[in-house]
């Protein structure tokens, strides 16, 4: 598991550490009863306080993302299948969004965006 702390970021850390773990498990990255790290080495790798990031992992088990067994530690919860795909795609939405934005600011017409689209496809 891979999180990167950003201290000029206006984000509080245990929100960094929050949204990097949920994204990582919508991607697939972190696999249903995977064990995270513990809550004092995640903080000790990190070099934060361990309150932030008990924060975080008590924020990803409120949202079912986590399953935390006391005396054992924290697993990626088992997902709905369905709901992961739809918050992929929502993701997938989003980035398409900067995509358009970014394309209309450089007048960029959607043929022109469109045939970006097919020859990045096409690469993977």
């Amino acid at each position: 598991m891979r999180i990167l702390i950003s201290n000029s970021s206006d984000e509080p850390i245990y929100t960094q550490i929050f949204n990097q773990i949920k994204d990582q498990i919508i991607r697939g990255e972190l696999d249903a009863s995977e064990q995270l790290p513990s809550i004092r080495g995640l903080a000790k790798d990190l070099q934060i306080s361990v309150i932030t990031t008990k924060r975080a992992y008590e924020e990803l088990e409120r949202e079912g993302f986590v399953e935390t067994i006391p005396g054992k530690g924290s697993y990626v919860a088992p997902q709905n299948r369905e709901l992961i795909r739809e918050q992929r795609l929502r993701i997938i939405e989003s980035s398409l969004v900067d995509v358009v934005r970014e394309g209309k600011l450089m007048g960029l017409d959607y043929k022109e965006i469109e045939e970006m689209l097919r020859i990045l496809y096409e690469e993977e």
